[in-house]
């Protein structure tokens, strides 16, 4: 019970820091992930995104809409497929996600650095075997 205590209050304490540096720019977390896929990848279908998010179609949508309502997304239908929908950064999008990105990456590193490399490769391997272990009960 330590262990499962302990992971989920440093999930609340991290999701409360991304959620402070957000809130200056009316993004929530889901969005932010988002704005990261695309950062990560440059042009995705929201197909993809929702896998890569782990979210409904219906939920990509509506994060969609909101970031293209704020000029942080364009959608565009593809040339090869009119059907399918490429979505991709603005240029507002790409300096807003480079703006805070350095702020998210410093945070999660200053909750690590009392680590060493050899405990942080450990402690991963050890937090994704048990990730795995609960993907395949709960799946």
């Amino acid at each position: 019970m330590a262990v499962i205590g302990r992971v989920l209050r440093l999930a609340s304490l991290i999701r409360r820091d991304t959620d402070d540096l957000l809130a200056g720019h009316e993004l929530t977390r889901a969005e932010f992930d988002v704005l990261c896929a695309l950062r990560r990848n440059g042009v995705l279908n929201p197909g993809q995104i929702s896998r890569e998010m782990l979210s409904s179609g219906a939920a990509i949508t509506k994060r969609l809409d909101r970031l293209a309502r704020m000029g942080l997304v364009s959608r565009a239908a593809s040339e090869r497929d009119r059907r399918v929908v490429q979505v991709r950064l603005t240029d507002k999008g790409v300096a807003l996600i480079d703006e805070l990105l350095p702020s998210q990456l410093k945070a999660e590193r200053a909750a690590l650095e009392n680590l060493s490399e050899a405990d942080r490769s450990a402690l991963a391997g050890l937090l994704g075997t048990v990730l795995q272990t609960v993907e395949g009960v709960t799946a």
